[in-house]
């Protein structure tokens, strides 16, 4: 017995170690290309101002990326002073997290390739294990040159960091997973609320692996898998996501920008002693709650406060531009100096809002009785009288459109796009009456839910999102977006009778796209291989 023994541990610690190196490789391989192919200085837009912001450490666009801008920094102090180097070491820092995300979506898939490949307690041959690692090698170098991964992977943006944060949480998960009967896996979960905290200071793209969690606890935890448990796991997973994102998130900094104002304008306390006293109640409540649940022996409860506590952790990071704000920087959008102005930042409230789950169509008239609600005041600091006083008090500002121009799930919302609606989604409308403030009547075409899905179905996911995938996967005609016309933004599958011969054929494209560097012709292997 002890000789097989000593043989199953060798096979499975030769894979361990080839795994390792194997992983090291790819990434090895990743960072050389992405740092060959970083952008020389900055682009536009985005990019410009983070590289800027992150050189001075000022405030940038809502809701911030404090995080994001505390490791471009770091990347950009190895400048020494040099500021023509600092947009490259930023984009360095791109390439770098970029090629991280690489490595451990190599061992994701190694992960679940042994899952695949073994049976419970069988062991490693030496042909299954080469295969596990060919698809690890094959799925994230696949991943690594697609389209849009290795163009966010050269520039000084928040997707490369975000994507990093996406790939080491989804691992952490498998992880977690491999090892949940333990008695210690918890610190899995506790790393996993971490980064997630970490990650909001990045892009909230992040927070979407928060299903993939409840589902991979849901599989490990659970003996016999039903139809209602893998339901009711799948909206406790939304309730979940829409908790942290809509609740946590905007709703510790809502609290604490209450308090804040209490203390100051109702108890005339100094400025920021109720900020002061809202994070020190809190943070006695989680010591307090940590402490009973370990005395008491609840582990479920214990696990939850410390992931709780970790993650505020992680999102303190926000308290960065709450201190440079103060400070006056040369950049300064949003001005987030104190709790009250904080929560307007992170709400984004300079942007205005958009229904999501209901609201009017683009073309729906006001209400006639209240066109107008009030919206959320704009507080300022008046140190003269030694409290917060309103500078903008919103009133009547915020539209409010008639109920018979509303519906659910509106796509079509924007009044400035009326024509481009029409022409995706073919809008006929319907004939309805409406009343203005004097009782008079007149009509409008409002769109009809069918024509709202037919937008949603044609445009939102055939157009901008099936395309988009398709460059990556598929092929790609050229750089340009495009509006829906023969030579611009097309994918390419290099299937005739998918693509048209105009898009299909490049002799045919005009001169100015015939050398396209854009133009990539993957004869849909990527996506087969994805498939596969």
């Amino acid at each position: 017995m002890f000789p097989v023994y000593l043989w199953h541990f060798r096979m499975n610690s030769t894979f361990r170690k080839l795994n390792n190196r194997a992983g090291w490789v790819v990434f090895i391989l990743a960072a050389i290309v992405f740092c060959s192919c970083i952008e020389p200085t900055a682009s536009f837009w985005d990019c410009s101002e983070y590289i800027a912001c992150a050189n001075g450490l000022e405030t940038g666009h809502p809701p911030g990326a404090p995080f994001f801008l505390l490791i471009a920094k770091f990347f950009s102090l190895f400048s020494f002073g040099d500021k023509t180097l600092v947009a490259p070491l930023v984009n360095i820092m791109s390439a770098t997290a970029s090629a991280f995300t690489v490595l451990f979506l190599f061992w994701t898939i190694t992960h679940l390739a042994r899952k695949i490949m073994l049976r419970k307690n069988e062991d490693h041959t030496s042909c299954k294990m080469w295969l596990v690692i060919a698809a690890g090698a094959i799925g994230a170098l696949s991943y690594a040159f697609t389209d849009s991964f290795w163009f966010s992977a050269e520039e000084g943006e928040v997707y490369a960091l975000s994507s990093f944060f996406t790939a080491i949480v989804f691992w952490a998960m498998l992880k977690w997973e491999d090892m949940a009967d333990d008695p210690h896996s918890d610190r899995w979960l506790v790393f996993i609320a971490y980064m997630v905290g970490l990650s909001v200071g990045v892009h909230l793209l992040n927070l979407l692996t928060i299903p993939a969690m409840v589902f991979i606890g849901y599989f490990r935890k659970t003996k016999r898998i039903t139809w209602w448990g893998f339901s009711l796991a799948g909206i406790c997973s939304v309730l979940l996501l829409g908790g942290v994102q809509d609740m946590i998130i905007p709703g510790i900094v809502n609290l604490a920008g209450k308090t804040e104002l209490y203390f100051v304008n109702d108890l005339h306390l100094p400025f920021n002693s109720g900020t002061i006293f809202y994070f020190g109640t809190l943070l006695l409540l989680l010591i307090g709650g940590i402490a009973f649940s370990h005395g008491k022996k609840i582990r479920w409860l214990n696990t939850t406060l410390i992931a709780f506590t970790v993650l505020l952790i992680g999102y303190s990071s926000f308290f960065v531009l709450v201190i440079r704000s103060q400070a006056g920087t040369p950049i300064n959008e949003g001005s987030p100096t104190n709790a009250i102005s904080m929560l307007s930042y992170l709400n984004r409230e300079q942007y205005g809002d958009w229904p999501i789950l209901y609201g009017q169509y683009y073309n729906s008239p006001l209400d006639a009785e209240q066109p107008y609600l009030d919206g959320n005041p704009v507080y300022v600091k008046d140190a003269a009288k030694g409290k917060y006083i309103v500078s903008d008090a919103r009133k009547a500002s915020v539209p409010n459109y008639d109920p018979k121009g509303c519906t659910y799930f509106p796509r079509m919302y924007d009044s400035g796009h009326g024509e481009g609606y029409s022409s995706w989604a073919d809008v006929q409308g319907t004939p309805t009456t409406f009343s203005d403030k004097g009782g008079k009547t007149f009509s409008e075409n409002i769109p009809t839910f069918g024509e709202n899905m037919r937008f949603f179905i044609t445009y939102q996911c055939g157009w901008m999102y099936m395309r988009y995938f398709m460059w990556n996967f598929c092929g790609r005609q050229n750089d340009r977006t495009g509006y829906g016309n023969d030579a611009e933004g097309n994918m390419l599958t290099c299937i005739p009778f998918v693509d048209n011969e105009r898009v299909g054929n490049q002799d045919l494209l005009p001169p100015s796209q015939k050398n396209n560097k854009a133009h990539n012709r993957y004869f849909l292997i990527p996506l087969l291989l994805g498939i596969l």
